[in-house]
């Protein structure tokens, strides 16, 4: 079984795999677990996944651009854009 997760914070996610049952599922080759940097998919040279809600209010939006093409590089197998 492999499992794939985007994430803002693959520091996090990658602790996670390296502990408990999951850790030893991985080292017996029962599971897989990579994480995908939703950040690494955005244009701007500050890196920005959020955006401003519609309307205003509290609360912030994730940018559909960054997150659609870590969609689509988890899809095909990649870690990495380009």
């Amino acid at each position: 079984m492999d499992f794939t997760v985007l994430t803002l914070f693959p520091e996090l996610i990658s602790a996670f795999f390296q502990h408990g049952m999951i850790a030893r599922g991985i080292e017996n080759k029962l599971i897989s677990g990579k994480c995908i940097n939703i950040r690494d998919f955005s244009t701007d040279r500050h890196k920005t996944v959020d955006d401003r809600p519609y309307g205003g209010g509290s609360g912030m939006v994730m940018k559909p651009e960054p997150l659609q093409s870590a969609v689509l590089c988890a899809k095909t197998g990649r870690l990495n854009p380009g």
